[in-house]
């Protein structure tokens, strides 16, 4: 089976933690056994999140008041290269030698006209108190949005709409690589007036992206792992509810938030819709169970309507 798993930023530095390289390897550690669990028997693709990482080094850029920080598509190159040099490493401790690994620095194309670069919806970084928040984004002219009871720095998320590496990437996974690539949901490029290729100032969404490129390696399965177990109706209200199983249209209806579980379902509705095939939305721990459907939100287009976990059924 080909699947293709998309990893959360949050599940690689886990929010509360301290944003240190040794947290990110342990979780990172922890996200390769569940991987290495399934990868006998399928071909895996990886991609990753980078909220928190990409942040992390815009702030590092704007220690330094006499030096001009990085572009977002630049950091975002540079979490790609970290990420996948600390996946590629931590599963090949747990693989057999002659198991393959690449990480693909990975572009993809959006529209510099999308809507998204007016409104920004992406956290980046580390969470504040509203307090803070309002005082960095006066200092720093960043947009700002709360993230739970917290506050984070926003940037402009436009939609994903070419992956330019996708032939080597699919040439290495038929030659049974294990392929991490599009991290940070791929670095943000666009074509100039000249018909240039130039970065772009935003974070594409992880998700998104992955469904896109889980559509065109026609992958079987696209897995969002996350650091909920499924997606729920009334988050964390006295009456929230897991969803075991839903028709994508029916998932959509219920209007998830844009900065957290909304892009997710939006790109397992959409890679379900298009090709046919699986998406499940679950936590990372449950992987082996979610490829063999018992475990997170299973969508697709032959279940109609929407239904809850056996356990939380009114």
């Amino acid at each position: 089976m080909r699947i293709v798993i998309a990893l959360g930023g949050n599940a690689l530095l886990r929010r509360g933690e301290p944003m240190t390289a040794e947290n990110q390897r342990e979780n990172v550690r922890l996200a390769a056994r569940q991987i290495a669990s399934i990868a006998p028997g399928n071909e895996i693709v990886i991609a990753h999140g980078n909220g928190p990482q990409v942040g992390l080094l815009a702030l590092q850029g704007a220690a330094y008041k006499e030096v001009e920080a990085y572009p977002l598509d630049v950091l975002g190159a540079q979490t790609e290269g970290m990420i996948g040099y600390l996946i590629e490493q931590e599963l090949g401790n747990l693989l057999p030698y002659e198991v393959p690994f690449a990480t693909i620095l990975t572009q993809v194309e959006v529209d510099p006209r999308d809507p998204a670069f007016q409104h920004p919806t992406k956290p980046i970084g580390p969470v504040y108190s509203k307090e803070e928040a309002e005082r960095l984004a006066k200092e720093r002219e960043w947009s700002i949005a709360p993230d739970g009871d917290k506050f984070r720095r926003v940037v402009a998320s436009p939609r994903p709409k070419h992956i330019f590496e996708i032939r080597p990437i699919r040439w290495l996974l038929e030659r049974g690589t294990i392929v991490i690539c599009a991290g940070g949901g791929g670095i943000p490029t666009c074509y100039d007036v000249n018909h240039k290729l130039v970065g772009v100032e935003a974070v594409i969404d992880k998700d998104l992206c992955s469904a896109l490129l889980a559509q065109e390696l026609a992958a079987d399965m696209l897995i969002v792992a996350t650091d909920v177990d499924a997606a729920y109706v009334d988050w964390g209200k006295p009456g929230q509810k897991a969803i075991a199983a839903a028709h994508p249209d029916a998932l959509e209806k219920l209007g998830f938030a844009s900065g957290s579980m909304g892009p997710k379902v939006q790109a397992a509705a959409e890679f379900a819709r298009n090709t046919g095939k699986h998406a499940v939305i679950g936590a990372l721990p449950d992987i082996i169970a979610i490829t063999q459907g018992h475990a997170g939100t299973r969508i697709s287009v032959d279940t109609p309507g929407l239904h809850y976990r056996e356990s939380e059924r009114g």
